[in-house]
Formats: structure tokens, sequence, C-alpha cells
């Protein structure tokens, strides 16, 4: 969870703030409104490659959502239990992937 200090606390007590910089990201506010995001080179890269990380997934999630379609427009599906096992069973039978 990130911590919140306001500008003041900041000025007066630097030692603290960057303290749980090192940790985490550390949102300074300005007349209670958040203002700055202040972090340590360490949190910022990983924040980063989190990120990328996140970002990733859900291009990875969007294509095979895209590819499920795809096969369900083009008729390269079959429904429900029996009809699976049969294709599989199908595929295994002519030396396919299963």
């Amino acid at each position: 969870m990130d911590a919140i200090y306001s500008a003041t606390a900041l000025r007066d007590h630097p030692r603290e703030v960057k303290q749980a910089a090192r940790e985490r990201l550390v949102r300074i506010t300005e007349n209670g409104n958040g203002a700055y995001v202040f972090c340590s080179e360490e949190v910022f890269q990983r924040e980063v490659d989190d990120a990328v990380e996140r970002a990733l997934y859900a291009q990875r999630v969007s294509d095979a959502i895209d590819r499920g379609r795809a096969d369900i427009a083009a008729g390269r599906c079959v429904e429900g239990i029996e009809a699976a096992k049969a294709a599989v069973a199908s595929r295994r039978a002519s030396g396919g992937a299963a």
C-alpha cells in the first residue's frame, strides 16, 4: 500500500519520507489533494516492471480472446462435453495434437 505524506511532512521530516520511499510509492499531498509521487529508483523500476508485465498479460489475454472468436466464427469449435471428447478422440486417432 502506498504511503501518504503532506508536502509539509516532506519538508519537516525528510528522513521518514525518504525511508518510506525506499520501500514503496509515497504520495505527497498539497492542501489535502494528491500532488506528487515520490519513490526510490528501485521502487520506480519495480513499478515500471510490474506495469509492463500487466500490460503484456492483458495483451496475451486479448489475443487469446480474439483467436477464440475467430475460431468460433470459422466453425472450429465444439459444444458440450461429449462433442469435446469425440473431437479429442478423433484428433488422437488421426495423430493430431489433443
